[in-house]
């Protein structure tokens, strides 16, 4: 729901550029990408709910990040992302990165709105 919430796929290949060296013999999608993944999917809300103004959502801040599962090649990943307080200036969100049912990872979010 655009400025409430937004919902995507990512479908690991097993040929994204990181996975030969995280980890050599067990592919797996480094945490930090996950974050990024739910960050951007967290911007879409925020531009298609058109809240920004014309302004860019860049990330700014993440806290209570938590890693439940490993995520490798082949996995579906499902990005959710629900938006809280918005002002002109910045805003906060929740977003959580799933297998199936499964949660992978779970994390608060800040953005911060910058001229575009």
């Amino acid at each position: 729901m655009p400025g409430v919430s937004a919902r995507g796929v990512w479908r690991l290949t097993g040929d994204e550029w990181f996975f030969p060296g995280h980890f050599p013999g067990r592919p797996t999608l480094p945490g930090v990408l996950m974050c990024e993944a739910i960050a951007q999917m967290g911007a879409i809300a925020v531009i298609a709910g058109g809240s920004a103004g014309g302004r860019l959502p860049l990330f700014g801040g993440l806290d209570a990040a938590r890693f439940r599962r490993q995520v490798g090649p082949g996995d579906e990943l499902t990005l959710e992302v629900t938006l809280g307080r918005m002002s002109s200036r910045a805003g906060k969100g929740s977003g959580r990165a799933l297998v199936g049912d499964a949660v992978a990872c779970e994390c608060d979010l800040m953005f911060v709105l910058v001229d575009a």
